[in-house]
């Protein structure tokens, strides 16, 4: 049977579901999407469990109902502002010489065993920064490699308790149980970066409506994670503030007319009218020369914080450039500031793997974390981790062919129609034999007790 995905993305702007499946060619057929506005949700963590239940219920209901096709496997995202990361080694020996998928599981697992998982936090993945073979140098892959000895360095995220039980408890309003939580800026980089910036070294960093979210990866490893509490809605609320007016005008104003350009040259207009707030029938004239330093000083803020969280890693020399993904990200000249920030790194904008579909248009930097869900879901040739289930991540792929080739050899065996019956003769021989061995041990026994008598 083929698997049929859920994806939810909870975040604090919208809430995302998408069904999916893959075709007999290893793509992502997308059956259905729901998007809604998203209530009970502040700054990534779940506030009011019954407001959010209801959005994720009518955005999973949206996505399910142009399709028949039953659900075999929930992921949901879940936000780096309740988690910990821990690094952590572990070894096995290897009596066989090979190592195989189930040596990697072995190892991955004693990786975690041997780790300080901080009280009331949950493990959500355990992900390898590198093998190593009998003391040998590090590497990527130790699939079918021979040794005595493997090793791993991994890489534990932690997520709290409390915040995995609240998002199952506002699931469970649409009797859905997750079968995995994925770390929203790990679905980010899956979503948005090619395997040469995986393996080089790059900061992924991912600007969403309360949070931002700092992701690096190195040698094909996420490597580092971090988040400030701070996203787009704080421009917003700069802006309601400062301006006199209603939250909603506020962000129209944001939406539209943002910008970190020296002077926007893409509008002729240089005043905006807004509603006063308290009396919204009357209305005001901004300039935009007034506007914009106060989005630019926000957004510089949120930059400089990344930058420190990023020096404070010691991982900032392992970074080759920068990838900006999330709603904020589309804001124009956003890139130049980042690179002015970042001491010249090359920066991109970049929108997630658009996956072809008659639904929803995935080129759109604010839909990265859902899109880097269905990859994580519906990936056929991951690379190993283990995941909240502390189940390993294996190739698909190799697994069919493998099974394939036992079914070839199963095939090509030429069967003995008398084989049953030479196995059933064997064995009467087999029995035959031990009655006359205890027979005999008996007859033995008996003549050394007499003989003990005599003497």
């Amino acid at each position: 049977m083929e698997k049929t995905v859920l994806a939810i993305d909870i975040g604090t702007t919208s809430v995302v579901a998408v069904v999916a499946q893959n075709d007999l060619n290893h793509k992502i057929n997308i059956l259905g999407t729901g998007k809604v506005v998203s209530e009970g949700v502040k700054k990534g963590a779940i506030v009011d469990i019954h407001k959010a239940g209801l959005c994720i219920q009518d955005a999973v209901h949206a996505a399910k109902s142009s399709s028949s096709a039953a659900i075999t496997s929930t992921v949901v995202s879940i936000s780096g502002i309740h988690t910990k990361s821990i690094r952590s080694r572990g070894f096995i020996n290897i009596p066989s010489g090979q190592i195989t998928t189930k040596e990697i599981s072995q190892v991955l697992t004693m990786a975690l065993y041997d780790a300080s998982i901080i009280p009331n936090y949950e493990v959500i993945h355990v992900i390898p920064l590198y093998f190593k073979i009998d003391d040998n140098n590090t590497i990527d892959n130790p699939l079918n490699m021979n040794g005595s000895r493997l090793e791993v360095y991994t890489n534990i995220i932690t997520a709290k308790k409390t915040s995995i039980n609240n998002i199952q408890s506002a699931l469970k309003q649409s009797n859905i149980e997750v079968d995995n939580f994925v770390l929203s800026s790990y679905a980010s980089t899956i979503a948005t970066l090619k395997e040469d910036q995986k393996k080089l070294g790059t900061a992924v960093i991912d600007l969403g409506g309360s949070t931002t979210e700092l992701a690096i990866f190195k040698n094909k490893s996420l490597t580092y994670n971090e988040v400030v509490p701070i996203g787009s809605e704080a421009i917003t609320k700069d802006l309601s503030i400062t301006l006199h007016t209603p939250l909603s005008a506020a962000d129209e104003v944001k939406k539209q007319y943002s910008s970190l350009l020296p002077k926007n040259i893409d509008t002729d207009i240089t005043k905006v009218k807004i509603p006063r707030l308290g009396n919204e029938t009357e209305s005001q004239e901004i300039s935009l020369d007034f506007i914009q330093p106060l989005i630019h000083a926000r957004v510089e803020e949120t930059l400089f914080l990344i930058h420190d969280k990023l020096t404070k890693s010691g991982l900032k020399d392992t970074v080759n450039g920068i990838v900006l993904t999330g709603g904020m990200s589309k804001i124009p000249g956003i890139d130049l500031l980042t690179q002015r920030v970042f001491s010249n790194l090359p920066v991109k904008i970049a929108n997630p793997k658009n996956i072809q579909n008659g639904y929803i248009n995935f080129e759109d930097a604010s839909l990265s974390t859902i899109v880097g869900l269905l990859f994580y879901a519906l990936d056929s040739d991951p690379f190993f981790e283990l995941d909240s289930n502390k189940k390993l991540r294996e190739s698909k792929i190799e697994n069919k062919a493998a099974n394939q080739e036992e079914v070839k050899k199963e095939a090509t065996v030429i069967h003995n129609p008398h084989e049953n019956e030479s196995i059933e003769t064997l064995e009467s021989l087999k029995t035959i034999e031990d009655e006359h061995k205890q027979k005999k041990d008996g007859l033995f026994s008996k003549f050394m007790k007499k003989l003990g008598e005599l003497v």
